[in-house]
């Protein structure tokens, strides 16, 4: 068996372990990455954020073409348009891997060594990677766990035909007649209104009462509204059930059972960390619940052995991965870094899309010391010039009465995703109203709408 010793040994190529990677190299540390599953850049890169962002992109295109045949919009007019979606499908692909040989190339030039293969620990400091040209027993100094997350199965909707992931959802070469989605969250959300623009008919099963339950209702409720008058079938408060013959079993909110008929079933009841079949019982690390229990080093109980990603628990984004990732290296490096970050933006790619930085409604709620300011977005010209100010977006911002302390911005709109970095920013770096007042906004663009928000929070917004 082939032995290899190490600095640092990272298990995930996802965005915290190719980054953590990357970085180890940048500062001159030996470090082997294992690669044990969707392929350099993870879930995200693969499976997950890129892909499903081109496949939305490219059902806005579609749905913007399909608007202008007939009678035309904005003065446009087109043929009655068609999609083969394998050719879309192909397209996705090609970007994944031009991006999957973009994080190789900055990989080796780090001088990292991948090591494709499935890893197993016996302890927390040695691991049997088991490849296609035999095993490798790796020890290192340091380990970096970056195992990443998956689909959460239902029992009684195991994924197999019919039923699908996020995965295959991704990948298939024909746009279903009927699709039921299991979940009303982002992920669900998200993949359901790209394929309502590419034709299929819709429903929506969900157990909660209203959608994206994580957003205040007044985020969620142009998405509602987008959903209702596309003619997405929306089952709040329902339990889904088992599936067959084309059909999909559930019990509405009253107790009364139903059958959707179902070309194909999503289902995206949420996602959990990657945990079983690599050795993390033999490794004598804590767990918080489900995760993996860190400090703001992104240390675990045992010395040297890092965490990063979603396999630390909430929120499972790939920037926190990213940004932990940097950290760990930094402090293997010896540098004195800790990983606290003031907000971690979260963007939902619906239609419309919505972004959340920091403290929202719900979580001032009955406290008397916060300034709520809300700006809509049908009052900037750039929004109305786009169309994405139809829809009831707006931009809110919640900051402290005493010092006038931004504590969250929120919005919701087309293209709002753009925004998330300047909410994230300004959060970050402690800004008050007046600083982002004081920024001289870039007009035509829905950034002045984050302007004009805290303008009114001060008393005197200009356009409203």
């Amino acid at each position: 068996m082939q032995q290899i010793k190490t600095k640092v040994l990272i298990i995930g190529a996802g965005t915290g372990g190719y980054v953590a990677g990357i970085r180890c190299g940048q500062l001159g540390l030996d470090a082997v990455l294992v690669d044990g599953g969707d392929g350099l850049g993870g879930t995200c890169l693969n499976v997950g954020c890129i892909p499903s962002k081109a496949i939305i992109h490219a059902a806005g295109k579609y749905e913007t073409v399909l608007k202008a045949a007939g009678d035309g919009t904005l003065g446009i007019t087109a043929s009655e348009p068609a999609i083969d979606l394998s050719k879309t499908v192909a397209w996705k692909d090609g970007i994944v891997r031009k991006l999957n040989n973009g994080v190789a190339a900055l990989l080796k030039k780090a001088k990292v060594k991948v090591i494709k293969g499935w890893a197993t620990f016996a302890d927390a400091k040695t691991c049997v990677v088991t490849t296609d040209d035999g095993d490798i027993r790796i020890t290192a100094e340091h380990v970096i766990l970056a195992t990443g997350s998956e689909p959460v199965e239902l029992p009684f909707l195991p994924f197999g035909g019919d039923v699908i992931s996020s995965t295959e959802a991704l990948s298939l070469d024909t746009v279903p007649n009927k699709l039921v989605v299991v979940g009303g969250g982002y992920i669900g959300l998200e993949l359901g209104i790209a394929y309502r623009k590419l034709g299929a008919e819709v429903a929506i099963v969900e157990m909660a009462d209203r959608i994206l339950p994580l957003y205040d209702k007044a985020l969620t409720d142009p998405v509602m509204k987008w959903l209702t008058s596309h003619g997405v079938e929306m089952h709040l408060g329902a339990r889904a059930g088992g599936f067959g013959d084309g059909k999909l079993s559930i019990t509405t909110k009253d107790g009364e059972p139903l059958q959707l008929d179902a070309d194909k079933v999503l289902v995206t009841v949420g996602r959990r960390p990657r945990t079983k079949g690599w050795g993390l019982e033999n490794m004598g690390v804590t767990m918080d619940g489900p995760f993996v229990k860190t400090d703001n080093r992104c240390a675990t109980n045992m010395k040297n052995v890092w965490a990063v990603g979603d396999l630390t628990g909430e929120p499972m984004l790939a920037h926190k991965g990213s940004a932990q990732g940097e950290v760990v290296a930094e402090i293997i490096a010896g540098h004195d870094k800790v990983f606290d970050p003031v907000t971690i933006a979260a963007v939902c790619f619906t239609e419309p899309e919505i972004v959340s930085a920091g403290l929202g409604p719900n979580d001032v709620e009955g406290r008397d010391d916060v300034i709520t300011a809300v700006f809509p977005l049908a009052a900037i010209g750039r929004a109305l010039a786009i169309e994405a100010g139809e829809d009831g977006g707006f931009v809110r911002v919640l900051a402290s009465k005493d010092d006038h302390r931004l504590l969250g911005v929120q919005a919701v709109g087309q293209h709002v995703a753009e925004l998330s970095n300047s909410f994230a920013q300004m959060l970050e770096m402690g800004a008050v109203l007046e600083d982002v007042a004081g920024v001289i906004h870039v007009h035509p663009t829905l950034g002045e709408a984050f302007h004009e928000a805290t303008l009114r929070a001060l008393g005197h917004a200009i356009h409203i």
